[in-house]
């Protein structure tokens, strides 16, 4: 009968669209039209916008080529809909289509996946699981690429296992080849973890050859050739990419991997990289797995044991179904959940970089329902029926989250309404045209307000987020180049949440604000507009407790400036996160004076290039909270001891660098017997 077709897939259709009505609805309800969870949703947005207007990659018009957004395929495939028509609030409705179809197409392929591992009854349970968790309701409502890119990732593992399953090459059709190519390619643009199956589709077609016409003409060795070219079709659009990242920006990872990954940033080597991650892992199955504060919305308390058994279910299950590969890859999605364990924090979002790889932790349930239900039968034919009824129960556990996570979706959505776009909006009717505004959530207020925008986090301006990573006194140092090289590239008005800028020195008046207390969504209660000011900038130059001759000056440290640290090896020595400051205050002869230091040091080491055989007098700016006194070093040589008042108020102390112990490149250390802030070092030739 015409569209019987259909009918084995009208529950997973209608329960897509009872769950987009629902959270729609809800949010509609709530702020009076369609609305986006989160800000990050607009950067996206953002993005689509210069696709459609014909300047891809470039967040606005006239701006360096950035890569801020967590996908590069997302915003591609919104940008149609922008170009049509879809302008303002309206291209949410164009993300929530796509993401909650991609929901539904979710659900069937959790159920295709499972399905030769587990049989039918499992296989509906894991549809159900991936339908009713409440991660993907919320990613769905959020805007972003969470659900498409998990759908898109399901279905490439599922295709590659059917290749591998495949008995004989000539089933191994050009279609299907070119189906597994296209997926590796949007695995990985979707986002950076989709590499994962880009890596698998290439190895799948090495160990398994398609079916090639002219294989029958030529030798072993021509054959081999073939199987090559077939891995490398399916990583040449992600090398590609790379490269093109690579020559365009200077570096081949994402703005947005730059900022959040472990890897790059300057505290976490070593021994604190190691202790970070495991720190990262021990929340994500002591605490998250266990549907504890951060994922207690979406998950059951003490999930922790059924999911770690679904794992090894999932390996017995493949073992007894002959599905090797299957069983392992979708292991594999489950254990991606562990790469956002190499983020500085992976707690942003509702845990939204955790959710894409969920479906494997689902499927691994669904399998523990089959393992439990052959179990009992063994004792009692009947008793298989706890298959059914156990992943019924999984998924009616997620679905009793459901109701909170639809609350969450429309409060969200409602305090980036009532913050984030309505500075936007305010600043599009009050600011100057073509001002430049510095943000730190850089969606909302770009995407409504039409200005430029100078992202102090750094996902969409390109080269700040290593200064957002070092911390604020960093940042101020910057801003202290800019404003002598690039002025032009500092922005006029800032609207931050202050705290989170933790550069007071550069704010001026307050213009606006917009405070929201009830929307947890949000970085803070209160984002304010502020004019930009600079007269600070630069005021630290010279020390004020003595005037340095002209052409006297050999040397300058300015901690906290990356430039001027790099160029002097000065050694963080273990330096942590949060232990930059900005400090704006008089100077003994009344001036106003604002510098970036590193607090809780204990020991300093740099080194200086000085004038051989020359004396040469040292300055040193810090602050001690409590008394005490350090030593200062010069190639080794103790050169005395200074005391520390204590008090918290900064100081400039002075000591001499004898002649006989002045290079050219002149290692200095300074051991403190309490911890200091350090501001500032000046050498000059006496």
């Amino acid at each position: 009968m015409r569209g019987s077709k259909w009918i084995p897939f009208a529950p997973i259709i209608a329960t897509t669209l009872v769950l987009a009505w629902s959270a729609t609805h809800a949010i509609v309800a709530k702020i009076g039209h369609a609305g986006a969870v989160l800000d990050d949703a607009y950067i996206h947005f953002q993005y689509a916008r210069a696709i459609a207007e014909g300047h891809p990659l470039r967040y606005q018009a006239g701006e360096p080529i950035s890569t801020g957004a967590t996908s590069a395929l997302w915003p591609v495939l919104l940008s149609p809909f922008y170009f049509v028509g879809f302008r303002d609030e309206a291209i949410v409705w164009a993300a929530w289509l796509l993401s909650f179809a991609a929901l539904g197409l979710l659900a069937h392929e959790a159920v295709e996946m499972t399905k030769p591992l587990a049989g039918r009854a499992a296989a509906v349970g894991a549809g159900a699981m991936v339908l009713l968790f409440g991660g993907h309701l919320w990613c769905a409502a959020s805007g972003m690429e969470v659900v498409p890119f998990a759908w898109v990732l399901v279905r490439a593992f599922r295709r590659a296992a059917e290749w591998s399953e495949t008995k004989t090459a000539e089933e191994r059709s050009s279609k299907k080849f070119w189906e597994l190519a296209v997926l590796a390619w949007a695995a990985f643009l979707f986002r950076p973890e989709g590499g994962v199956a880009t890596v698998v589709i290439m190895l799948v077609l090495s160990l398994f050859p398609r079916s090639h016409a002219e294989r029958a003409k030529g030798s072993r060795a021509f054959e081999i050739v073939l199987c090559v070219r077939d891995a490398a079709t399916a990583i040449a659009l992600p090398v590609a990419f790379l490269l093109f990242l690579r020559l365009a920006t200077g570096s081949a990872a994402t703005s947005t991997a730059s900022v959040k990954l472990l890897y790059g940033n300057p505290y976490y080597r070593g021994d604190a990289f190691v202790g970070a991650v495991a720190a990262n892992m021990k929340v994500f199955f002591e605490t998250l797995m266990q549907g504890q504060i951060w994922s207690a919305e979406f998950i059951p308390s003490g999930g922790l044991p059924f999911a770690v058994a679904g794992l090894a279910a999932t390996v017995l299950c493949g073992h007894q179904s002959k599905k090797y590969f299957r069983a392992a890859f979708v292991i594999v999605i489950a254990l991606e959940m562990l790469a956002p364990c190499f983020y500085v924090t992976f707690l942003w979002n509702r845990l939204r970089y955790l959710w894409p790889f969920a479906t494997g932790w689902l499927i691994g349930l669904a399998c523990l329902a089959r393992v439990t239900g052959d179990a009992l039968g063994s004792i009692r034919p009947s008793w298989r029926v706890a298959t059914p009824i156990l992943a019924g129960i999984f998924a009616g556990a997620f679905a009793s989250k459901l109701g909170g996570a639809v609350d969450d979706v429309a409060n969200s959505a409602s305090g980036i309404d009532r913050q984030h776009v309505t500075l936007g909006r305010w600043a599009k009717d009050n600011l100057p045209a073509g001002a430049r505004i510095g943000v730190n959530d850089t969606g909302a207020i770009a995407y409504f307000s039409d200005h430029p925008t100078f992202d102090v986090v750094g996902l969409t301006t390109p080269g700040e987020g290593k200064y957002w990573v070092a911390g604020s006194a960093s940042r101020f140092e910057h801003y202290e180049r800019l404003y002598a090289t690039a002025r032009d590239r500092l922005p006029k008005y800032f609207i931050v949440y202050p705290e989170w800028l933790a550069c007071d020195a550069i704010l001026g008046p307050e213009l606006f604000e917009a405070t929201v207390t009830d929307a947890t969504i949000l970085g803070g209660q209160s984002m304010r507009v502020y004019e930009a000011s600079y007269a600070l900038l630069g005021s630290a130059a010279l020390p004020w407790s003595g005037d340095i001759p002209a052409g006297a000056a050999t040397d300058e440290v300015d901690v906290a400036d990356l430039e001027s640290e790099a160029a002097h090896h000065y050694d963080l020595l273990g330096a942590h996160e949060n232990e930059e400051i900005v400090t704006s205050s008089l100077t003994p002869d009344g001036r106003t004076v604002a510098d970036g230091g590193r607090t809780n040091r204990v020991r300093e080491k740099f080194t200086v290039t000085l004038k051989p055989g020359v004396t040469q007098k040292a300055v040193v700016r810090l602050a001690s909270e409590t008394q005490g006194h350090f030593v200062m070093l010069a190639n080794g040589r103790e050169l005395g001891s200074i005391s520390l008042p204590g008090g918290g108020e900064w100081e400039e102390d002075g000591f001499e660098i004898p002649a006989d112990v002045a290079t050219s490149s002149t290692e200095i250390e300074l051991q403190f017997s309490t911890p200091v802030t350090t501001y500032h070092y000046y050498f000059w030739s006496t």
